[in-house]
């Protein structure tokens, strides 16, 4: 799998894939190199989008493969990537978060993420939130 930051010519594949995103906010994100997009053999299998809590801590907001590239270790492969990107660049600490009904939460436990708080709003499950020191 390759992992690469996502360029404007990949606007359409998000747009037509990701609805948990405003539209106006694609473009910026590309711009400021806050998504990246999952290949393999040059064919698009998924993404990852990240932002900051607070504005000051990294947060990984979405990350998704189409269905046949899942349970493969690619998503630990591309959270060990961002995180270490934003070692990189000097952040100590990373946040994430996942609905207390999905399965993510045991994924991130796993990475090393610690439950420090949770959301809850108006019908939708319990939002976990979750956070790793580098």
């Amino acid at each position: 799998m390759k992992i690469e930051v996502a360029i404007e010519s990949d606007y359409q594949y998000l747009f037509e894939r990701d609805s948990h995103i405003a539209e106006s906010l694609i473009r910026t994100k590309i711009r400021d190199h806050e998504i990246f997009i999952f290949r393999e053999s040059n064919q698009e299998i998924g993404w990852m989008r990240y932002g900051y809590f607070w504005d000051n801590t990294p947060f990984l907001n979405m990350i998704w493969f189409d269905e046949e590239y899942r349970g493969q270790g690619n998503g630990k492969e591309a959270v060990i990537y961002w995180e270490e990107l934003m070692k990189q660049k000097g952040f100590e600490v990373v946040m994430t978060s996942t609905q207390s009904n999905e399965d993510a939460q045991h994924f991130y436990r796993k990475l090393g993420y610690k439950d420090v708080g949770c959301l809850l709003q108006e019908n939708d499950p319990l939002e976990v939130i979750l956070l790793k020191k580098l």
